[in-house]
């Protein structure tokens, strides 16, 4: 894969307003790891590599647990997730899946049990931010670094 164009030297100003975006979804008070795992369940949905190895390492950074990162795209069948996450995760999952069809009843109701309203709306930012990357650096191709010394040694 090659990359197609790099978007910050493209357009600054227009990534310049995302990482504003991001900045503010950062400062909005939800949890740090709650944040991480949603940016990479939409990541994996999307299949955004450049995202993915960017908030798997952020996630570690921060003390998440490989174990829960392994299983995050069967976060429905695992017990690693609490119940706040895992209404973070369905709600991730009912936006980036638009086409599909519009989020459920179902799937608004448990977000409002472990979410107040300012945290839905903020949480809904965070997921529409996320699938804005996953559009930018997936569409343009953005590559994700490599460790070298590991595929020299496979």
């Amino acid at each position: 894969m090659t990359q197609r164009l790099n978007a910050l030297q493209a357009g600054p100003a227009a990534i310049d307003a995302v990482l504003a975006l991001s900045k503010y979804t950062q400062d909005t008070g939800l949890e740090h790891s709650l944040l991480e795992l949603v940016k990479m369940r939409a990541s994996q949905i999307n299949s955004c590599a450049y995202c993915l190895h960017m908030h798997a390492a952020d996630a570690r950074k921060a003390g998440e647990s490989e174990a829960r990162l392994y299983l995050l795209s069967a976060w429905e069948e695992s017990e690693l997730y609490t119940p706040r996450e895992r209404a973070a995760l369905a709600w991730t999952e009912a936006l980036t899946r638009l086409s599909q069809g519009a989020p459920s009843d179902e799937a608004f109701a448990e977000l409002r049990e472990h979410f107040s309203e300012v945290e839905c709306v903020n949480l809904s930012v965070a997921i529409g931010t996320i699938n804005l990357w996953n559009r930018i650096n997936a569409g343009f191709r953005t590559r994700h670094p490599q460790d070298r010394s590991r595929l020299a040694a496979a």
